[in-house]
């Protein structure tokens, strides 16, 4: 204990070099830490972008690109389903229930989705969380109804009421636009973290409207132009759709399902199982992650390496520090020990101002990063994981505040009490 008192005295009397190394250790570890916490509540966000769902349907191509267009409005479909093979695996009684999608819209950059009022009964996130409207309604009876997502109506600042415009195609650009039949804002959807934020709901009808007057993808002239309260009286169930979502009476039976649909002889189709598709897409992303979480690594290396050479630079200025211990009955195992207590104090009073570092850049950022990326961040304590973390780097100071131990052990056993300046 008295050595522990004595290497405590000892940085206090260098105070100034002893505050500017714990600092750089902090500011190392709060990085590591944060970018952990980050990693690990990004993958839960990531893997919680869709819940409660069994099965997902679509033209046949890659799970992933299933996945991505789908749920995540990336890329786009292959092809269409048609969409009596839509209602053939929704009556099935396997199925409890089933939402249609039908995408290719945008408007201003952001996807337009086609959907139905099962859409906003059964579509899950999170921890089995149902959609929730901050204002308004759902779409109804009148197709020329559209609900938007959070970001869509806090970015374009649209509120119940306003009219809208839909583009066809999902460029952020687009010259062809569906002008002769607005859309009115009867609802906005409360934040959710996931693409639902992103997106603007319509109903199938009205995706139908809108192109019931185009002909192999081009809108029709003059007398061939439908207005929108024609269409409104005309038959708008859809020819086909983009892909759907099942979610079945009892879990047993999906992998009987996924089989049968895919070896529907009526047309091809995929069906995937979200979660598989969710790890198979976040191990493509494996390598930046791990790239990210070895820089951080890195930079903590970097503060211990900062720590060993302040060590080791005062240990000639200190010689005969250790020579007047020698005198007073200090041993040469009490010098290195003394150095290896200094270097483990430092990395410890990194360690615990990294960690509030931590904590207190959470607290300020919590609310932002929630609303501007979806990610909540957790102000709990440290998981298993990041207290091995913090406890390598203890064990790593350790084994570094070795060295100059070693050097002042060597020292001190040649030196003996006089000391060659």
């Amino acid at each position: 204990m008295y050595l522990f008192r004595l290497a405590m005295a000892s940085l206090a009397n260098r105070r100034f070099t002893a505050i500017l190394t714990a600092f750089a250790i902090a500011l190392s570890v709060c990085l590591l830490l944060a970018v952990e916490r980050v990693r690990t509540e990004a993958r839960a966000s990531f893997a919680s972008t869709i819940s409660g769902t069994d099965l997902i349907v679509g033209a046949r191509s890659g799970s992933v690109n299933l996945l991505l267009y789908s749920v995540f409005r990336i890329g786009n479909a292959t092809n269409n389903i048609r969409w009596d093979s839509f209602e053939h695996f929704a009556s099935n009684p396997k199925v409890k229930w089933a939402i249609p999608m039908s995408l290719g819209d945008s408007h201003r950059g952001y996807r337009v989705m086609g959907t139905t009022e099962a859409y906003f009964e059964h579509y899950q996130y999170g921890r089995q969380q149902h959609l929730e409207l901050a204002d308004g309604r759902a779409f109804a009876s009148d197709p020329f109804e559209v609900v938007l997502g959070a970001e869509v109506a806090e970015a374009l600042h649209y509120k119940l009421g306003d009219k809208l415009v839909l583009a066809h195609g999902v460029a952020a650009i687009s010259l062809v636009k569906h002008d002769d039949k607005p859309f009115t804002v009867v609802g906005i959807l409360k934040r959710t973290g996931t693409p639902v934020d992103r997106t603007l709901h319509i109903s199938l009808g009205g995706m139908e409207a809108i192109h019931i007057d185009w002909k192999n993808g081009v809108p029709a002239q003059g007398n061939g132009r439908i207005s929108a309260d024609q269409a409104r009286n005309m038959d708008l169930t859809p020819q086909a759709i983009t892909a759907f979502m099942l979610g079945l009476n009892s879990k047993i039976s999906t992998f009987a399902l996924q089989r049968e649909i895919n070896e529907f002889r009526g047309e091809p189709l995929l069906a995937i199982l979200p979660g598989v598709a969710l790890q198979e897409l976040w191990s493509l992303m494996g390598t930046a992650e791990k790239a990210l979480f070895v820089i951080s690594l890195f930079v903590v290396l970097t503060g211990l390496i900062g720590m060993l050479t302040a060590i080791l630079t005062s240990l000639n200025e200190r010689r005969r520090e250790m020579a007047i211990l020698r005198s007073v009955g200090a041993r040469p195992w009490h010098i290195a020990t003394l150095l290896v207590l200094e270097a483990f104090a430092l990395a410890l009073a990194g360690v615990v101002s990294g960690l509030a570092l931590l904590y207190i850049g959470i607290a300020a950022a919590q609310g932002y990063v929630q609303s501007a990326y979806g990610l909540y961040l957790p102000l709990g304590w440290p998981s298993e994981y990041e207290w091995t973390l913090m406890a390598g780097i203890l064990l790593a100071a350790l084994l570094m505040g070795s060295v100059p131990a070693w050097r002042a052990y060597r020292q001190s056993l040649a030196d003996g009490l006089s000391i060659r300046l």
